[in-house]
């Protein structure tokens, strides 16, 4: 595991919190002789005044950080090559080869790719990673975003949505050995919390043993002038690093390991904040294993040619995500010659993945390589001075992050897949404060209670008044399974659970 780390450039880990102890004279020396060298010694400016206990606490949160790494991190995230300009990127969508949407397959290729991804779920080769290392500050909420409530008649947080999700499609396979291991990733912040919510609700009805609560890595906050900052007299201010930290973390946490002991073969990968994301979805499981590729995206229609979403294509004959800022006018408004009703580039990434395992088994050969993206912030800082902790306003630094996209144009055409899917029964982001109209908890609400209604008038039965119909995942995965509803009234707002 060290050679992993030292690989990926990461320092090894030298105990737990209680077992650490002050560095010997040696140690010490030759870490700062490092932190020297590299022209980061300022982060030793308190050490000699500081308590011994928290003399060990810098030392190792020093120890994991390799400064010379940091120093070649930022400067190309802040020093990226000159583009030239002589060249420009060629955009294309994919190839029809690679994609396929639910909007217009045949029933019986969508039937063909559900039953496939039961089968594989079945015999347990499928697995789940959930990202979930934002905390719900815009929501007006402390907790990881995981943790909230958007407001269902239910009170179903949006972990509790998404076990319950499991818990169905493991039933559906058929199979009563079926497991569908959940391997969320956590930041610093939300680990705690996020195992003592998932303690506390007794895993939602999961097996705790199917379910890994991992961290991801963070890297080092830096000043504006390069430097590495102090949160405070004995601390590194550091920061998440980023949805693309996915990848090391599977690695360092054992996940990786755990996946390959147990035989998995499909990993399924999304982010915490979609309340209608389909967990370990069979129909997109079975048609990335019918393709055969390393990568498959889940995107949905862009709505107009001024959404600002990024965009699912190739570039310069790589599969890529171009954001909306980075295209031009007649590139965003140009129509599918074929179908003049849809936009040319429509695919919008929803950060909604599949991977090979065999692709996630070669991580230290390729993670160190992907780049890292420059987010200038406002971060509390000690000043050297006099080591008080000061809030700037503002930004007084960066933070260094990796996208978990990045690693696309590593791959050729033949082994990267898109499926299209229905925005309003697949994706409905949680990212701002109610009130905000716009993904925000009620909009979430009524995504789910709109989709529920339109699978109870399906099966048959009759909505009575408005706010829509709450269906427990226990009791439909997809809208399956609601037949004896058929003739029934059901008086809106309802919320309709398994019975006992």
């Amino acid at each position: 595991m060290d050679k992993i780390k030292e690989k990926l450039h990461l320092g090894s880990s030298k105990g737990s919190a209680a077992e650490r102890k002050p560095p010997t004279d040696t140690e010490l020396a030759q870490l700062k002789d490092k932190f020297t060298a590299a022209k980061q010694d300022q982060v030793f400016t308190f050490y000699d005044a500081l308590p011994d206990s928290e003399k060990a606490a810098l030392y190792h949160q020093l120890a994991t950080i390799d400064p010379d790494h940091v120093n070649a991190i930022t400067d190309r995230a802040l020093h990226p090559p000159p583009k030239d300009d002589s060249q420009q990127d060629v955009l294309e969508p994919l190839p029809e080869s690679a994609t396929a949407s639910i909007l217009d397959s045949d029933a019986a290729d969508i039937d063909k790719w559900y039953q496939s991804g039961l089968e594989l779920i079945g015999k347990g080769q499928v697995a789940v990673v959930l990202m979930a290392g934002g905390q719900g500050t815009r929501l007006g909420s402390s907790a990881p975003k995981g943790c909230f409530d958007i407001g269902l008649p239910s009170h179903k947080s949006l972990f509790q949505i998404q076990a319950e999700r499991i818990r169905k499609v493991q039933a559906l396979s058929g199979s009563s050995n079926a497991v569908v291991p959940w391997y969320v990733m956590t930041s610093g912040p939300t680990r705690g919390p996020t195992e003592a919510f998932f303690e506390e609700h007794k895993y939602f009805g999961l097996d705790p043993a199917n379910v890994k609560i991992f961290e991801q890595g963070v890297l080092p906050c830096i000043s504006n002038d390069g430097k590495i900052l102090l949160e405070s007299k004995g601390k590194v201010a550091v920061a998440p690093d980023g949805n693309g930290g996915l990848y090391n973390a599977l690695v360092l946490s054992g996940v990786l390991e755990d996946m390959r002991r147990r035989g998995v073969q499909h990993v399924h990968a999304y982010c915490v904040d979609n309340c209608l994301v389909k967990v370990a979805d069979p129909v997109f499981i079975g048609f990335s294993a019918a393709k055969d590729v390393d990568i498959a995206t889940k995107v949905v229609r862009k709505r107009s040619a001024t959404e600002s979403v990024g965009l699912i294509l190739t570039k310069n004959g790589k599969p890529d995500v171009v954001e909306y800022s980075e295209i031009d006018q007649a590139t965003a408004e140009a129509r599918d010659p074929k179908n003049p009703d849809v936009l040319r580039f429509r695919a919008a990434n929803i950060v909604n993945h599949y991977y090979s395992l065999r692709f996630l088994e070669s991580i230290p050969s390729w993670a160190h390589k992907l780049p890292h993206h420059v987010a200038k912030k406002k971060i509390p800082a000690a000043d050297l001075q006099t080591g008080e902790t000061v809030k700037p306003e503002t930004p007084n630094g960066i933070k260094l992050e990796q996208f978990v996209f990045d690693v696309f144009p590593m791959l050729s055409l033949d082994k990267f897949a898109c499926l299209e899917v229905r925005r309003e029964d697949e994706f409905s982001p949680l990212k701002n404060a109610r009130g905000t109209g716009e993904d925000d908890p009620d909009t979430s609400k009524q995504d789910i209670m709109g989709q529920g209604q339109r699978w109870v008038e399906k099966a048959g039965a009759v909505v009575e008044q408005d706010g829509g119909v709450e269906v427990s995942p226990l009791m439909s995965y997809g809208g399956e399974g609601l037949e004896k509803l058929s003739g029934t009234k059901i008086a809106a707002p309802a919320v309709l659970e398994m019975e006992k």
